[in-house]
């Protein structure tokens, strides 16, 4: 199987956890696309939705699929959503699209995270994917320093030579080189940096269900 028919196999699959009648939080990136594709399939069975950027609100409008103001939303059974990596904890990097912010706002409302990803996500230590960073622009160099004095090796994202801003405004800090074998720990170090505005790593809230596509099929792990 291909890497995307591996996404869109774990999307499929992502269904059988969307509830009736509620309003389903929804995530950003390749693989929640798939999943927004299939969404459309049942979109009559849900209420509605919440879209973590504005990108996914786009798609998700584009299928008819009603997007409602987190604001207005006071619970939500499941938030769905892929990962650029994740370990056995549960814990995982993601911001591989720059809605780190608004993923972990979002995953913060729902009861559940569910995380759909091609099983090469997995990993025994994370840390290969650089770690995603959002920052106030003002504190990028104060930031890079504080990451550096951490043992990591700070790029800013570009986006056609320039900065690539946010939905919110921020800039994104992408670290590499990091071992990540704390991972509840740093994602609280990095947050207290005076400039971020949060870090990639969703460890202190991660994932409660974890489909992976692999090649045999599709794995759940349970946290």
């Amino acid at each position: 199987m291909t890497q995307d028919e591996l996404k869109q196999a774990v999307a499929r699959a992502a269904l059988d956890y969307v509830v009736d009648g509620a309003i389903i939080g929804v995530g950003t990136g390749s693989t929640a696309n798939f999943f927004i594709d299939e969404l459309a399939n049942i979109k009559s069975r849900i209420k509605g939705t919440v879209a973590s950027s504005e990108a996914t609100a786009a798609r998700l409008k584009s299928h008819g699929i009603t997007v409602f103001d987190l604001n207005d939303v006071d619970a939500m059974p499941v938030y769905i959503d892929g990962a650029d990596e994740i370990d056995a904890s549960g814990a995982m990097i993601k911001g591989g699209g720059a809605a780190l912010t608004r993923e972990k706002i979002v995953a913060s409302v729902a009861d559940k995270f569910i995380c759909i990803a091609d099983g090469s996500k997995l990993v025994e230590v994370m840390g290969q994917f650089p770690l995603p960073i959002e920052i106030i622009p003002m504190a990028c160099a104060s930031v890079s320093r504080s990451l550096a004095a951490l043992g990591a090796k700070p790029v800013l994202r570009l986006k056609d030579g320039h900065p690539l801003v946010t939905d919110n405004g921020g800039w994104i800090i992408d670290a590499g080189g990091l071992k990540i074998t704390n991972p509840r720990a740093l994602e609280q170090s990095i947050n207290d940096m005076p400039g971020v505005i949060t870090n990639g790593l969703f460890a202190r809230k991660g994932a409660d269900v974890c489909l992976l596509g692999m090649a045999d099929g599709v794995t759940v792990l349970k946290f």
